[in-house]
């Protein structure tokens, strides 16, 4: 479902002449339907930098990134964007949303932009604010005034309220207390069995043992200095 095949990337500094900086070489990767594997290595070593090539937030300077049938390092802008609304979903952190918009609405939009009945999209969406224990009184409030974890909950009710065939996650389970905690596991399990090809990062290693089947040291793809 994800193929990553002897990707590079480097930064240039503008600021400095136009260095260019290499960050990443030969980068390998496969990841099939129902598996999770969990990115590790120090920090700087290129983790979110991957995880990002993979969403097409940054362009690949060489190499195949194969997300189903998209390749994500040649893929136009629209093929972007439709890759993102069909098949993979981001989970990370931070919540960024228009203002004024309702909380239900805003969990449910990955369904309502794939033409789900409006009504069984916000089912889908109060259920799941339900498990994440959002009170029920915030649901028609815009979350932009909710507390940092609040927002974190929200936002992983939206990555996983359209049943992706891909999944990254970024440190979903930060700062969550054990029963949010618990609950962002479950769905992890619940979308691993339904199909979906996971990439993470896990600083909680215990998450981690737990839901990913396979590491990944993405130090070894870290370029070899002269």
């Amino acid at each position: 479902m994800i193929d990553i095949q002897n990707v590079s990337k480097s930064f240039t500094l503008h600021n400095q002449g136009g260095a260019e900086i290499p960050v990443m070489a030969g980068a390998t990767l496969r990841v099939a339907p129902g598996e999770c594997v969990a990115l590790t290595g120090s920090s700087g070593a290129g983790k979110s930098t991957l995880m990002r090539m993979i969403y097409g937030n940054y362009l690949a300077a060489s190499g195949r990134i194969l997300v189903g049938d998209t390749d994500v390092a040649r893929a136009e802008p629209r093929q972007i964007v439709r890759l993102r609304r069909e098949t993979l979903g981001y989970v990370s952190q931070f919540l960024r949303v228009v203002p004024r918009v309702a909380t239900v609405d805003i969990v449910a939009e990955p369904l309502l932009a794939l033409g789900t009945p409006r009504d069984e999209a916000r089912a889908r969406a109060e259920h799941l604010l339900q498990r994440l224990n959002i009170p029920e009184t915030l649901w028609s409030l815009s979350p932009t005034t909710f507390s940092g974890g609040e927002q974190q909950r929200v936002n992983i009710a939206r990555g996983f309220a359209y049943r992706y065939p891909a999944l990254l996650l970024d440190e979903p389970t930060a700062s969550l207390d054990a029963g949010n905690r618990a609950t962002v596991l479950d769905l992890i399990d619940e979308a691993k069995a339904a199909g979906a090809a996971i990439i993470g990062i896990f600083h909680d290693l215990e998450a981690r043992e737990r839901v990913a089947d396979r590491e990944v040291d993405v130090s070894q793809f870290t370029p070899r200095l002269a």
